[in-house]
């Protein structure tokens, strides 16, 4: 099985790199496609941070091939409920602009149509434990001569080094481990999961934006480079106030419940039928929230003269206001703070923040069609671009649904050999 055609990227070491950008002129040009339309991603990642990860390079325009089991595919495709006719929701939400090729690394004829893959790749994304795409021969070490410009992405739990390199990196494992789990909850409570992966998704968002800042590096140099991510790396850099505080004054965050720690009043408030969150992060705010509430008396009260000091006097400080937010709706609530200046915001559960106005208004729920369920709705990409804005092209494929597409179209087998290699379970 040899490939067709040289590699997308075959000229990294030449007097003129390659720009990560193609010319307006350029067929499938940034303006058309996406700013990313010149790059092709090889994704052996599963479940959700490389994924997420390579979801927003294709959403970028990326051509993202994602090499996934013969036979179950991405574990994320089995998460559920709920499912839609069989589909995962989970699944689909993360795996969007991407063309699903399968491939048997168990087989060696796998193995090698992976390597020519890779060769075909500007960037390769992959999230098995350490030391698994070295025993398939497809480590950045066993492809960086045969493809220097390739920007090549690991993603472990712990590491590619340590005494945890080796072990099950899930997010919420890592979220207790990594201390974000211990901040978060009720105080004196059990310990509480946070809602979403959330560990997993800024893993893949500092991984996304590592590799293009390694694509600006490769459009200077022509050279590619290894690109190191791990849940753990991430979870730390989230910790931001929570691990300053203790780095740099020794102080130990506890559970908070919906209290922010450094803040007050900044929590969720009982309203007649619900919670409502409110916000006072400086004086002049804390000024418009008790005239609204009609407690301008404690403007003048020493207990709440700072943040600090309202910080220090939060029981007292919460109660007070309770006792007023306790009267009236949130609907009312929102209807006399909001225009006020105050930061307020109901607590929606899912089915009211997508029949809120101001995400109505965003547009940001987009629909793709999908090649057995029809019309799809999701989230499209959060970030707007003036001149090449970020689109959902391509809906979550079926699994293998593009793997005759991607080996005659790209390493250019023909068809015969393509259907030997499903006879013998190769794809």
């Amino acid at each position: 099985m040899t490939a067709r055609r040289p590699p997308a990227n075959e000229d990294a070491l030449s007097p003129n790199p390659p720009s990560l950008v193609p010319s307006p002129g350029r067929e499938g040009g940034a303006g058309a496609e996406g700013v990313l339309s010149a790059v092709r991603v090889v994704d052996f990642s599963r479940v959700v941070a490389g994924p997420y990860c390579t979801m927003l390079l294709g959403d970028l325009g990326a051509d993202v091939v994602k090499v996934e089991r013969p036979g179950s595919g991405d574990d994320c495709r089995a998460f559920g409920p709920p499912f839609v006719a069989g589909e995962s929701t989970y699944f689909l939400g993360l795996n969007r602009n991407k063309r699903s090729l399968t491939l048997n690394l168990g087989d060696p004829r796998g193995v090698a149509l992976a390597r020519e893959l890779a060769m075909h790749a500007d960037v390769l994304v992959e999230s098995f434990r350490p030391g698994v795409m070295a025993r398939f021969g497809l480590s950045y070490d066993d492809l960086r001569d045969a493809n220097p410009g390739l920007v090549y992405c690991t993603i472990t739990g712990y590491g590619s080094t340590g005494p945890y390199r080796d072990w099950a990196g899930y997010d919420v494992m890592v979220s207790a481990l990594g201390g974000l789990m211990g901040i978060t909850g009720t105080p004196g409570g059990p310990p509480v999961v946070i809602g979403v992966a959330l560990v997993d998704v800024c893993t893949g968002l500092h991984a996304f934006g590592h590799i293009l800042a390694a694509l600006i590096s490769r459009a200077a140099t022509g050279v590619g480079q290894l690109v190191e991510a791990s849940l753990l790396a991430s979870d730390l850099s989230v910790l931001i106030n929570a691990a300053s505080g203790y780095l740099m004054a020794g102080h130990v965050m506890t559970p908070q419940g919906s209290a922010h720690a450094a803040v007050a009043p900044f929590e969720a408030f009982r309203a007649t039928d619900g919670y409502i969150m409110i916000g006072a992060g400086n004086n002049k705010l804390f000024s418009t929230l008790c005239r609204e509430l009609g407690l301008s008396g404690l403007l003048e009260d020493p207990r709440f003269a700072t943040n600090a000091d309202r910080a220090q006097n939060r029981g007292e400080l919460v109660a007070l206001i309770e006792a007023v937010t306790s009267t009236r709706t949130v609907a009312e609530w929102m209807r006399r703070l909001g225009p006020a200046g105050v930061s307020v915001a109901p607590i929606n559960a899912i089915d009211r923040v997508f029949a809120d106005p101001q995400v109505v208004h965003s547009k940001q729920v987009v629909t793709v069609d999908h090649p057995t369920l029809g019309p799809l709705r999701m989230v499209g990409p959060a970030v707007c671009l003036s001149a090449t804005p970020a689109t959902v092209r391509l809906a979550p494929p079926t699994l293998g649904q593009h793997t005759e597409e991607v080996l005659t179209g790209l390493l250019g087998l023909p068809p015969a050999e393509v259907e030997e290699l499903r006879r013998a379970h190769v794809v």
